[in-house]
Parts: structure tokens; sequence; C-alpha cells
């Protein structure tokens, strides 16, 4: 891992754990905030849930996959996961912010442009490979190595067959 991975994987991940661990201690404040998405997604699970408990899981994953993200395991998958949780953050922060004032829009403007950076950097973290290829780039690129040797090999198997046709026919 490069130094700049080193520094930077758990530089992100700090804001998303201590907004986890915010979430895990306030459930309730985080459950009232996100009460209208969490009402809609407890109505879609197919068992009854808690909307104090799926802020709790929202804070859980936040939190797990932070460390996740700070300790470079799954790194990949958990900067998906923050990503996903940043969108939902951005959006429940901007409804509920005050814009009454002048200084509450310019403090939602300023949490909005921070939430969109955060995202952006988880972005950038899901897709890093940190100089490795990706799964999808091996396979295709196995494929078409397959592919080449494949016809390499019927030309050169289609020219033994067509000389001891040659010499059978010949003889």
């Amino acid at each position: 891992m490069s130094l700049v991975r080193f520094l930077a994987r758990p530089m992100l991940a700090s804001s998303f754990v201590v907004a986890g661990l915010d979430k895990l201690k306030n459930a309730d404040d985080t459950a009232k905030q996100l009460s209208p998405l969490l009402r809609r997604a407890a109505e879609s699970l197919p068992f009854p849930a808690d909307e104090k408990v799926l802020a709790r899981v929202i804070g859980g994953a936040q939190v797990g996959a932070g460390a996740l993200l700070a300790l470079g395991k799954c790194s990949r998958f958990s900067a998906s996961l923050l990503a996903g949780i940043s969108i939902l953050n951005t959006f429940v922060e901007w409804r509920s912010a005050d814009i009454s004032t002048k200084e509450g829009r310019l403090a939602r403007r300023a949490q909005l442009l921070k939430n969109i950076s955060l995202t952006g950097g988880v972005f950038l973290a899901a897709v890093d490979t940190a100089g490795k290829p990706s799964l999808a780039w091996r396979a295709e690129h196995l494929a078409m190595d397959a592919k080449k040797a494949t016809g390499k090999q019927f030309k050169k198997t289609d020219r033994a067959v067509r000389k001891a046709v040659d010499n059978a026919v010949g003889a």
C-alpha cells in the first residue's frame, strides 16, 4: 500500500466513524431526523422494524465500514457502502437544515459542500484498485487471451489437418 493510501484512507474514514458513533449514541435524535426515510424503509421490509433500530443499524454500518476502510480491509466494498450512507446523510441534512436565517442558509450550504466532498472521496476510494486490476478487467483480459490462444491453436490444427489430408491424398 502506498503512503498516500496509508494516510488518506484513515483520514477519509474518520469522519464516517465519528458520525456513525454519534448516530449510535443518539439513536433517538437520528431516528427523528431520518424518520420520513426510515418509515418508508420499515414499511418495505418483510419484518417489523423500529425506526430507532434502523437508525442504529445505519450508525453501526457506518462505523464498521469506516473502520474497514481505515484499515484497508475490503476497502472498495466499505467505500461503496459509505458512499450510499453519505448520499443518505446529505439528503437528510439538506432537508432538515434551518434556512430561516442567512446564517442557517450559509451553514446548510457549507454542510452540503462538505457532504458532497466526502461522497466524492468515498466514490474515488470505491474504484481505487490500489494498483491491481479489478476482477472485471482480469476476466475480460483472460477471455481475450483465451480467444487469441484458441484462434492460434485452431489455425495450427487446421494446417496440420490439411497437411495430413494432402499427404494422405497424394500418397
